[in-house]
């Protein structure tokens, strides 16, 4: 019997060699990494590399796009071309057959969620006039941290390259490449995929098959990263270890960072006290390596996503 789940988190070290996943742009013929300076559990400060959680919802939402088009899951014009715009005032005022003076957010985000998935699934803030209501949200289903390397275990070092100009000179320049531990830290309230919150009700679509294919995204944004610089220097992904937590009550599935030495025994101990709290709410299951996470994917897929009453 499939279950209903309502969130799912993951904690994890993503190891990744020689790569140019996100940078800072550059300073004459330098491109920098991207670094960022964080706290670990003793207090202690650390300059780190870094892969921005918007990188990495842009790497899975285009795994999404190309999963909707194969799949035939609705989808705006805006996210076919993998615009961060999502979706268009054009076409909701479209989608919304109501008279304007009678038209409420909630239509309108009603109209977003039965018009695309990847508006559904990653959020939008609507800028635009749609009859006559500027500045309709809708917000994400799933959410990234901060791919941060972990301190001691992460190191940049910079490669010279040379390109040719047109009158035939070389034009010399240093591009980065990164290699570490990088503490991963998401998660996916499935309980919302199709639910809008300006009415807290379910707009009437296929939510079974979007919370497939948001796993199914998410499994192939670690299996093909697709980031800054991939033509050439694509990540040798070496490992990825952790921990999968999923709920199915109203109990947020629990993460702790990898930054913490101790985040598996942490998030153990969580899972156990919420049991006790709430009985079988959450479970928790490591994994050493994509294999193994993909197991855990196919088995989750096989599920269905929570409705709240």
């Amino acid at each position: 019997m499939a279950k209903k789940i309502s969130s799912i988190s993951i904690s994890g070290e993503l190891t990744l060699n020689m790569h140019s996943l996100n940078n800072e742009g550059g300073e004459g013929n330098q491109i920098l990494t991207r670094q960022v300076t964080i706290v670990d559990e003793q207090g202690r400060e650390h300059t780190v590399t870094g892969i921005s959680g918007d990188m990495f919802k842009h790497i899975h939402a285009k795994h999404l796009i190309n999963y909707c088009v194969e799949n035939k899951l609705p989808i705006s014009d805006l996210s076919k071309i993998a615009s961060p715009d999502r979706i268009s005032a054009i076409q909701l005022n479209s989608a919304i057959t109501k008279e304007k003076e009678h038209v409420k957010q909630e239509d309108i985000v009603d109209a977003m969620i039965k018009t695309c998935t990847i508006t559904d699934i990653h959020g939008v803030l609507m800028t635009g006039d749609v009859k006559g209501i500027k500045n309709t949200p809708k917000k994400s289903v799933i959410e990234f941290g901060w791919l941060i390397g972990i301190p001691e275990k992460n190191t940049t070092d910079s490669y010279f390259h040379s390109k040719n100009a047109p009158n035939g000179n070389p034009v010399p320049f240093n591009r980065p490449a990164n290699s570490g531990q990088y503490a991963f830290v998401c998660n996916i309230e499935t309980f919302r995929i199709g639910l809008n919150e300006q009415n807290r009700k379910y707009a009437n679509v296929y939510r079974t098959k979007r919370y497939k294919a948001a796993l199914q995204a998410l499994l192939n944004s670690f299996i093909n990263p697709q980031g800054a610089m991939t033509s050439s220097q694509k990540p040798h992904i070496t490992d990825f270890k952790g921990v999968l937590t999923y709920s199915e009550k109203m109990i947020p599935a629990p993460t702790i960072s990898a930054i913490n030495p101790d985040y598996k025994k942490e998030i153990k101990t969580i899972t156990e006290n919420l049991n006790k709290i709430e009985s079988g709410a959450i479970t928790e299951t490591e994994f050493n390596g994509l294999g193994e996470l993909s197991a855990i994917f196919t088995d989750l897929m096989q599920d269905e996503p929570y409705k709240l009453s």
